[in-house]
């Protein structure tokens, strides 16, 4: 454990971020994983509709720093081609 006050922040700091993180790519696998369900379930609407949400929701992590903005298009880029050989 860590004796300077500063450092005992740091430590305080760091765990918020890494809950906040956690929360984030929860949330990011969740609007994939609802969009590949559409996609088995063969409903293309509600596929289109949960794509746009989980593109949304990847861009807002990215944005935030929690994933790189490239593994973000790279996850985006993936879900759309999945949409693509679909329809």
């Amino acid at each position: 454990m860590a004796n300077i006050k500063s450092a005992k922040k740091r430590i305080k700091v760091i765990e918020k971020k890494t809950a906040l993180n956690r929360i984030r790519k929860s949330q990011i696998k969740t609007a994939i994983r609802r969009f590949e369900e559409a996609l088995e379930a063969g409903d293309k609407t509600t596929a289109t509709e949960r794509f746009q949400f989980a593109q949304k929701k990847i861009n807002q992590v990215a944005s935030s720093g929690t994933i790189h903005k490239n593994a973000a298009s790279r996850k985006v880029a993936k879900l759309a081609s999945k949409l693509n050989a679909m329809n």
